[in-house]
């Protein structure tokens, strides 16, 4: 998946976002943006590779050996697959009109390829490394970093645009889409990689240790809060059973509550603002 991961991330790269002439987050955004200046394709895989050994080198220090190390495969796979994937255009030629396309399906596929690379514990590099460093420490959705890295990036390839065209209209149709781009992927990626979400979860049923066994038995290193109550009509003695969990354990979680105690009432949703001392497993 990895691998899979790594030759998705290249296509979105090679036929879409590189010839869209937009400017990616991060280093890769630095690199690009030489390339965009120098007209060299050559340019960007060279310092894609110089840029990302040093941030794999971070992760293997500071985050995971396995993280990092999956992580090289992706990035590996990304350079191979640009060098090795025949050139061809997705649109025809002239048609500057469906820049928004590729922008778009660029941005699609990137973010897709970021969530694959991170449900298997790696990564696409790049801020995806920092990225997954300070979801852990601040439990911050892995995407949002994506856009701070790209403030810096994307003001280093604007200036080199300007520098070169020394076109201001160009310069701003760039940065718009350059601004889709990073959020489209951005969103792609938060949609489909779950591992920094947290939700609360309501359970309400008349066994409340039924509940909680079932809530052990699908997350074990979680805890749960019981609250007794009384229902408004039937009056029967009720417990409200309670627990935080990320996104990702939410459906197991479910299925053993479901297993466990088939006429309980539960309903879930997203929180935000908890503290820096709840448990999320390593990537």
């Amino acid at each position: 998946m990895v691998f899979f991961a790594g030759i998705m991330y290249a296509i979105a790269l090679k036929y879409f976002v590189i010839p869209a002439e937009v400017i990616l987050t991060g280093s890769e955004g630095i690199a690009v943006s030489i390339s965009y200046y120098l007209d060299s394709t050559a340019v960007f895989i060279v310092l894609y590779a110089v840029f990302q050994s040093m941030l794999l080198t971070f992760a293997y220090r500071k985050i995971s050996k396995l993280f990092a190390i999956r992580s090289l495969i992706v990035v590996m796979t990304v350079i191979l697959s640009l060098l090795l994937l025949p050139d061809f255009q997705i649109t025809q030629p002239g048609a500057y009109n469906e820049r928004i396309m590729l922008v778009l399906f660029g941005g699609i596929l990137a973010g897709a390829s970021k969530a694959l690379a991170f449900k298997n514990r790696g990564s696409t590099g790049d801020e995806d490394i920092v990225a997954a460093y300070y979801a852990m420490k601040f439990l911050k959705p892995v995407g949002s970093i994506a856009i701070l890295a790209g403030v810096v990036s994307t003001g280093f390839g604007l200036l080199l645009q300007y520098l070169k065209s020394d076109d201001l209209a160009l310069v701003i149709n760039t940065l718009m889409y350059t601004c889709l781009f990073i959020f489209v992927s951005t969103e792609t990626l938060n949609t489909l990689y779950h591992k920094f979400k947290l939700t609360m979860l309501a359970v309400i049923s008349t066994d409340s240790a039924v509940i909680g066994d079932a809530i052990t038995a699908a997350s074990p290193h979680r805890t749960y809060t019981i609250q007794s109550g009384v229902g408004g009509q039937s009056n029967a003695e009720l417990s409200m059973v309670r627990t935080i969990v990320t996104l990702e354990e939410l459906p197991k979680l479910l299925q053993e509550i479901n297993k466990a105690a088939p006429d309980a009432f539960y309903y879930h949703h997203e929180i935000e603002g908890v503290s820096r001392k709840f448990y999320i497993s390593p990537i």
